[in-house]
């Protein structure tokens, strides 16, 4: 035998994650809404992965194409924080343009349906956060493909 050649692994890992398989044009298709209201006041596991992978992810991808810039869903993300998902819910204009206000109203709004108080406040803020350091991510992302 070979003492250069790889040798397998000890154990195989079925539950391991796999590296992320959609477009984002798939993950634009998500029902964003639907993805808060089960993994928003879920425990951890598959909902609250679902919503902060994919759904995360999807919501970049939407929020990105709508021209949102990541310190406003981040600005968005504390006023959560601070007054909660109700009362960003009601805002006028949660996002400075008006088909990603709308959409993210929407979103804000599944998230007081729940009644899941201050923690499900602080993982909306939470989620958000992740939002738009992906927005942010992707923007870099272009810009160093912009520049070479």
């Amino acid at each position: 035998m070979n003492d250069d050649a790889p040798h397998p692994p000890d154990r195989t890992d079925d539950d391991a994650p796999h590296p992320p398989d959609r477009t984002d044009d798939e993950l634009a298709r998500l029902d964003i809404t639907v993805l808060l209201r089960y993994g928003l006041t879920a425990e951890p596991g598959p909902r609250r992965t679902a919503l902060f992978g994919d759904g995360a992810a999807a919501a970049a991808v939407i929020l990105d194409r709508l021209g949102t810039e990541p310190r406003s869903v981040a600005f968005l993300a504390d006023t959560v924080r601070a007054g909660g998902l109700a009362r960003a819910a009601e805002l006028p204009e949660p996002l400075p343009r008006r088909e990603a206000a709308a959409l993210v109203r929407e979103w804000l709004r599944a998230g007081t349906e729940l009644a899941g108080g201050v923690a499900a406040d602080d993982t909306a803020a939470t989620w958000l956060r992740a939002v738009a350091t992906i927005i942010e991510l992707k923007q870099l992302t272009r810009a160093r493909g912009r520049s070479t």
